[in-house]
């Protein structure tokens, strides 16, 4: 009886078993034929987005805070490698060098190889290939990382000689900060070439049918994504939409490089907040890439962190634990916050109250009150209330994720140098590098 009921009871769960395995292997069949056809294809275009300054900790404590997975999460393939030709731990001259050029070098060097030779970049070989090219950046377009995609320098400090490079080079569409290194002959020059030039997020959003546009909204970097609403700068979503509407005409395709500069230096400050807002524009920057290359099908989407930056972790201070939607609460940077003190700073209990709604202890008061840099501080405090730790106020040495959608997508999978990007970019466009 025992053996002839067993046999009634397991025959109608292994029919059910076989529908729920026949269904997933259904379903993960569906999900690996979407994957091998979005690999598929000739790419026409690359979109490269450098999270500067972005390492696992901040995709994972970025996860928390906005409380589901990032459009990352589905297009993770690997991890690179950052350091430098001098150093452990690169910096994003070297870094960037690397990853526009396939070759290592010094920090603080500018697509110069440490021994003084001017090195070949994929911008430069995507220009000789016919396509269209552009840079985008919250930084001063003259910053280390745009500047390694279309100049030759020794020194990264040496940025007046930078923007004319850039002209030089006839990079289509040059959108971010740094106007005081674009002088007025220079811009002059541009017009003759051709160039349209917008200075503000109105002026972006009226730009007409050009094939050619220089955007410079601030005199060095654009504010920061939590204090920019106090500007008339653009979003990056903003800007990379622009950009897309003037290389799209391209017949022969182009290569744009996207980058969410202030992720960096967020973590320079050790500002947790100013790194999750930075990071959530970047997403939405990446909303407007991927819906365009959805569309296209012809366009690969590479995005890769030059460095680590400030060392965050997830949790910290000797818990097990993470609280992340403390950051919601915080509306400006700890160097907005800084500015509106007053020159006792007796007003920091209210000033923290209003900006990042936390009530502090007088403990915290006191340390703000004595630090050197108050901002550094600050931040210090609200990502301790977070459990978000710091070991840095610079990069660290460790390795970074990589992401990949669209067509060759899968060239970039496993661990890669941070040298290696470059080539898999010019292997999947076919063009020579």
């Amino acid at each position: 009886m025992f053996k002839k009921g067993l046999k009634k009871k397991v025959l109608p769960i292994a029919v059910v078993s076989l529908f729920v395995i026949g269904g997933l292997v259904g379903a993960l069949s569906t999900a690996e034929a979407e994957i091998r056809n979005s690999s598929i294809g000739k790419v026409k275009n690359i979109i490269f987005m450098i999270p500067d300054g972005f390492s696992s900790s901040y995709v994972t404590n970025y996860r928390w805070y906005k409380g589901r997975e990032s459009l990352m999460d589905s297009m993770l393939v690997g991890m690179i490698k950052t350091y430098s030709a001098s150093s452990e731990v690169t910096d994003s001259a070297a870094a960037g060098t690397a990853m526009a050029t396939g070759e290592k070098t010094n920090n603080g060097m500018i697509s110069t190889s440490p021994d003084g030779k001017e090195l070949k970049t994929i911008l430069e070989a995507a220009e000789m290939a016919g396509k269209a090219t552009g840079l985008v950046v919250t930084a001063s377009l003259t910053h280390a990382t745009p500047a390694v995609f279309a100049s030759h320098v020794a020194s990264r400090a040496n940025e007046m000689d930078i923007a004319p490079q850039f002209i030089k080079n006839d990079v289509d569409v040059l959108l971010g900060g740094g106007r005081k290194y674009f002088t007025e002959p220079l811009l002059k020059i541009a017009k003759a070439k051709g160039y349209e030039i917008v200075n503000n997020r109105e002026q972006l959003e009226m730009a007409g049918s050009t094939d050619k546009l220089i955007g410079l909204f601030a005199t060095v970097g654009l504010a920061p994504e939590l204090d920019r609403d106090e500007t008339k700068e653009p979003s990056l979503a903003e800007m990379s939409q622009k950009a897309l509407d003037v290389l799209k005409k391209d017949k022969n395709g182009f290569f744009l490089m996207i980058e969410g500069s202030q992720i960096d230096w967020a973590g320079h400050a050790n500002d947790a907040a100013w790194a999750m807002k930075d990071i959530e524009a970047f997403e939405n920057a990446l909303k407007e890439v991927l819906e365009f290359a959805k569309m296209d099908k012809n366009t690969l989407v590479v995005i890769a962190g030059d460095h680590d930056t400030g060392g965050m972790s997830v949790g910290g201070y000797g818990q097990y634990d993470a609280n992340l939607e403390i950051l919601r609460n915080v509306i400006a940077t700890g160097d907005f916050m800084e500015s509106k003190l007053n020159a006792d700073r007796s007003n920091i209990n209210d000033i923290v109250k209003e900006y990042a709604k936390i009530d502090l202890t007088v403990e915290e008061v006191q340390k703000i009150k004595a630090a050197s840099k108050p901002a550094i501080a600050i931040n210090k405090v609200i990502s301790k209330r977070a459990l978000v730790g710091w070991t840095s106020l610079v990069h660290t040495g460790t390795d970074v994720p990589i992401y990949a959608f669209g067509p060759s997508s899968y060239l970039f999978s496993g661990l890669h140098n941070n040298t290696d990007l470059p080539k898999l970019m010019a292997q999947a466009m076919n063009i020579n590098f």
